[in-house]
């Protein structure tokens, strides 16, 4: 089975692809079991319906190809609580020859443009625009927050960055702008002949009620008494249509200058990050309230005074670290979780978006502010200036348009699950927040956000994807034949970049297997979805276990994985073997114990949230690249080949392609490194040379291309200082304490792939 095929046509991975069907029987297959969803991913011919999807009346499941139908008596019987529905009158012409879309035996997936949010499921609260016509929700908003504690360097660049993504904005669209140093600035860009802003100190959190009176916001001080009134006012003077205040926020950017404040030397300067978010949430919920729209932050260095500080201005104390997390050392650690985590509250419950755009040498505070940009599904950037690359095309990438021109942004999304009524739902892990749905689907065992049958979305690409977490509750007594079919529904409500409303439903069917029949089990077993279901899972416990524990655990559930899977003679580690389905999970488990989500060290927290953070929302190949990176290897034997993540395939006539999704590298093995620097490209006579010098660089350009945000490219030659970003990853079969001799040497204890294989072997033959 091709789960890789499968996934193109559904959008959906399971780690196991047949269930035993007792409760019992499915606890003991060790690895949960894990649905990877990609809601709005890429369908082939995917059918858009210009009408209303049909609920059942018991629990409002969607019509789909799987219920059973009867077109003589106008009936249709629900598979999730077996409610018989009639047809509407829309319907009366059905037949076995007239089936509508829905009931195509391959529209397992399908997509309808709604008038009205669905009735019954978690709906997306869109303020509808007057007059837009049904189902047309408001345009977005932008709210730039700009740090000005930078250099005029870097506030140039940043300018100019803004200044472009200007012209890749619909017109419609609403933006503003909010700048602060120490303290917070509000600009008003409804005035074009005069730079207007209102000043907020930014020492403490300004509550809410607050910043709408000093804003002029409030009913008392507005003649309407309607919320619609308030808004309107607001987005008269503070947040604009781009093709109305191109000229004054343009305007109002060349005037931003970097903070006045003095800063004595030795001390950081006064930046007041937390208190001009707080203010930038204030302003969009009485403009723009519960309309998809993003507060994008640029921030240049960490909070230094005010809600979500996280070190003082002195810089004789130093940031947080690691350690100092782990022991408590970080006085204002936790005062800026519960800061942030309150404001993701706030952002999420008006399906407003954080995006965090950290262009600094240091640490800004995104292990404080994670969980907003997570929650809200916001993008983290992290560059070294606002004149990098890195930073550029990323921010331009974000505000990419399809074919029609529309910008590909999805707003205001909500995901819902239905299941049969032996199967329960755990949880979600992904950018996601909880609806506090309950019902027959839900679970009381919680994994991630769990406890619920909704999710919100404030936003997600056709890349984002969510790990729901799935449990077996029919008792063994209730005997279930093998091979009878459960099912599972996935209800997507969301803002298309048309501003239209659009329901995509995607039922999958399973079947259920007998628990005896091992052979059949791992035949259903996806080793590639599996390894990130985990990955995610261990990332989540990140959150509130030692990392000691979290390894402890991965390593008991693989000897079980392997002790109840492997074929072998017991106490005979030299028998062990894996059917196919299995062979490569080991190698997986191996190098996620090694990755960068568990292994912090050489990491700051800041790091470490961002590449947790990014592992929580792409699909299953790009998480497979970050847990165990691709190498690719070029020589004049022929055409790149992959080789394996191991130190003996470095080579001196080698060029290796590097693909860690974070960064890519391009490493020349030391002759063909001499053969570049002697100039031997530039000859006519080794035109071959030249090629090959440049097959792997352009394909590194290849794959950067598709991603966002974008990797940083690093090209080294073997024995470099910059190599180390591949040998940190590769298997280390050849060190310094091995007897082997190889053309490089990994200075390192960590075992290898192989010593880790050997004692996996030994342990799980005990028995």
């Amino acid at each position: 089975m091709d789960f890789n095929e499968l996934e193109g046509v559904e959008g959906v991975r399971l780690v196991w692809n047949a269930w035993p069907s007792s409760r019992i029987e499915a606890t003991r297959l060790v690895v949960p079991f894990g649905v990877m969803c990609t809601p709005l991913g890429p369908i082939p011919e995917l059918p858009l319906l210009p009408y209303e999807p049909i609920l059942c009346k018991g629990c409002r499941g969607v019509l789909n190809p799987y219920c059973r139908y009867d077109t003589d008596a106008k009936i249709w019987v629900c598979q999730f609580c077996f409610q018989r529905n009639h047809f509407p009158q829309s319907y009366h012409q059905i037949s076995p020859q007239s089936l509508p879309r829905e009931l195509f035996p391959t529209s397992g997936v399908v997509e309808y443009v709604l008038s009205h949010p669905l009735s019954g499921h978690a709906s997306p609260s869109g303020m509808y625009s007057p007059g837009g016509g049904g189902g047309v929700v408001a345009p977005p908003a932008f709210l730039f927050v700009v740090d000005t504690c930078v250099t005029e360097e870097d506030l140039d660049g940043l300018r100019s960055a803004l200044k472009q993504l200007l012209s890749l904005m619909p017109e419609t669209a609403l933006v503003g702008l909010v700048s602060y140093g120490t303290n917070v600035q509000v600009h008003e860009l409804g005035y074009a002949d005069l730079s207007r802003a209102v000043v907020f100190r930014g020492e403490k959190e300004v509550p809410t009620q607050q910043v709408h009176e000093f804003l002029g916001l409030t009913t008392k001080q507005l003649r309407g008494t309607g919320p619609a009134n308030i808004a309107l006012s607001g987005i008269g003077r503070y947040l604009l249509p781009v093709s109305e205040c191109e000229f004054s926020l343009s305007a109002a950017l060349d005037e931003l200058q970097p903070n006045p404040y003095f800063v004595k030397p030795g001390f950081r300067p006064q930046r007041a990050t937390g208190a001009a978010l707080s203010v930038a949430a204030s302003l969009m919920e009485v403009c723009v309230p519960n309309v998809g729209s993003r507060i994008m932050l640029f921030v240049g260095g960490p909070a230094t005074v005010g809600p979500g500080m996280i070190v003082d201005t002195d810089q004789a104390k130093s940031i947080r670290t690691h350690q100092d997390l782990e022991n408590d050392r970080a006085p204002y650690f936790k005062k800026a979780c519960k800061f942030y985590n309150q404001l993701s509250q706030r952002l999420v419950s008006n399906s407003h978006v954080l995006d965090i755009f950290a262009c600094s040498l240091d640490q800004v505070g995104l292990a404080e502010a994670k969980v907003a940009v997570d929650h809200t599904g916001g993008m983290i950037v992290m560059a070294e200036t606002f004149d990098s690359d890195e930073f550029k095309k990323s921010l331009q990438r974000l505000f990419a348009r399809d074919e029609e021109g529309l910008l590909k942004m999805i707003f205001n999304a909500s995901v819902e699950v239905m299941t049969t009524r032996e199967v329960k739902v755990c949880g979600a892990i992904g950018p996601c927040s909880s609806l506090q749905k309950k019902g027959a689907s839900v679970s009381e065992t919680e994994i991630g956000t769990g406890g619920t049958s909704a999710w919100k979305l404030c936003t997600l690409s056709n890349k984002t994807s969510l790990a729901f977490y799935f449990e077996v509750v029919n008792a063994h007594s209730n005997e279930i034949p093998p091979g009878t079919a459960f099912f599972i529904q996935f209800v997507t409500q969301y803002q298309h970049g048309s501003g239209q409303l659009r329901l995509r439903v995607c039922t999958i069917a399973r079947r259920w297997c007998d628990a005896a029949q091992i052979q059949d089990l791992s035949a259903a077993f996806d080793q590639e979805a599996a390894a990130v279901v985990m990955a995610r899972l261990a990332v989540f416990k990140t959150e509130h276990e030692e990392v000691f524990d979290i390894m402890r655990w991965l390593d008991r559930m693989l000897i079980r994985v392997a002790a109840k899977f492997g074929d072998y003679n017991k106490e005979d580690p030299q028998s062990f073997r894996l059917a196919s389905n299995f062979s490569l999970y080991p190698q997986f488990m191996f190098h996620l114990r090694r990755s960068q989500f568990l292994q912090v060290f050489n990491n700051t927290p800041d790091e470490s949230a961002y590449y947790r953070l990014m592992l929580n929302r792409e699909g299953v190949v790009g998480s497979l690249i970050m847990i165990q990176p691709t190498l690719f290897s070029y020589s004049f034997d022929g055409p790149p080949v992959p080789v394996l993540l191991d130190v003996s395939s470095i080579g001196p006539d080698r060029i290796l392609l590097f693909d860690s999704y974070f960064w890519i590298v391009v490493h020349f093995g030391s002759t063909i490194a001499q053969w570049r620097k002697l100039g031997y490209h530039t000859n006519p006579q080794h035109e071959n040379f030249k090629k090959l010098l440049e097959a792997p660089k352009e394909d590194a350009e290849a794959l950067m291309s598709e991603r966002n945000p974008l990797p940083r490219l690093v090209v080294c030659d073997q024995h470099g200082s910059q190599a180390r970003f591949l040998l940190a990853k590769l298997n280390p079969s050849i060190t310094h304490n091995s007897n082997q001799q190889g053309s490089e040497v990994i200075f390192t204890d960590d075992v290898s792939l192989q010593v880790f294989t050997e004692h996996l072997q030994r342990l799980a033959v005990q028995g």
